[in-house]
């Protein structure tokens, strides 16, 4: 597969990936395994990728790409819920304070989701860490300023970020009182 790859990827096509399935035991285990390789050939060379699966169903394409990245990126959700918003904090003695503080970090993990959606697709900003939306959208200060029929707030000038902060207000939905 990897020779493969390497020729294929030769005729200026960028990366390319295969897909490999095999059967191979290792001296430490006790029976046959169904291993996938991915091999993936670009500009900086060959990158191999092998997991172990008991699934004798799918194809090597399908496994790889929906079951095994998807599992990595719902590790990488969780870790972000963690370190970016303080979540794995249950230091109060009762259980039920633990979990009330649990329910709002659970809420501010959706708002920040919702507004890292709402960003434009093909932004940078669509694929930023918790902490980054934070520190600068959101931990900046700002006058606000509440009318009767809507509420205004006023960026300083000197705010790197005004132009998305824009479109990200635009995409929200409106709340109606």
């Amino acid at each position: 597969a990897r020779f493969d790859a390497a020729l294929a990827s030769g005729t200026g096509a960028g990366k390319l990936r295969r897909f490999k399935a095999f059967n191979d035991c290792a001296k430490s285990w006790s029976r046959v395994e169904r291993i996938i390789a991915r091999v993936e050939v670009g500009g900086q060379g060959a990158d191999t990728r092998f997991i172990v699966t008991n699934l004798k169903k799918g194809s090597p394409r399908w496994l790889y790409e929906q079951v095994y990245c998807r599992r990595g990126q719902a590790e990488n959700h969780i870790k972000s819920w963690k370190t970016h918003l303080a979540a794995d904090r249950t230091s109060c003695t009762r259980a039920s304070a633990n979990q009330l503080r649990l329910f709002l970090h659970a809420g501010a993990y959706w708002l920040m989701w919702g507004l890292r959606t709402a960003m434009p697709k093909r932004s940078v900003w669509r694929t930023v860490q918790f902490d980054t939306l934070r520190l600068r959208l959101i931990k900046i200060a700002a006058r606000v300023t509440e009318l009767k029929t809507l509420i205004r707030v006023q960026w300083p000038t000197a705010c790197p970020d005004q132009h998305i902060f824009r479109i990200a207000l635009a995409r929200i939905p409106r709340l109606v009182t």
